[in-house]
């Protein structure tokens, strides 16, 4: 068995309040019932907003500098990630399907080493 990270990604501006209707919290919550009925889902999480996070890089003096805000400003953020652990990646990308159409956004799917 192989874990795989689920991302699930969201533009900066996404508000969940505005666009969470009931619908889809419900799917949501199907889809997380549905990975821990097939003992697939090892951990999952959501994220808050980018603005409340804080990015730190170290220097070449060994010295890290802590910046308000995410590490790259690409106008989208990680909202949220599900740990699973399945057989190979195509059992991961079927899941990942499911995250894309329950949560309404593009999904990315990598393995762990």
């Amino acid at each position: 068995m192989t874990r795989y990270l689920v991302t699930l990604h969201r533009p900066d501006d996404y508000d969940p309040a505005a666009a969470e209707d009931e619908a889809m919290r419900r799917e949501i919550s199907a889809l997380n019932e549905a990975m821990v009925a097939a003992g697939v889902r090892v951990f999952v999480g959501g994220l808050q907003a980018p603005d409340r996070a804080m990015s730190l890089r170290p220097r070449p003096d060994g010295q890290v500098v802590v910046t308000p805000g995410p590490y790259l400003a690409t106008g989208e953020h990680v909202g949220g990630f599900w740990v699973l652990e399945v057989a190979d990646l195509d059992v991961a990308l079927d899941w990942g399907r499911k995250a894309a159409v329950a949560c309404r956004a593009p999904v990315e799917v990598r393995p762990f080493h």
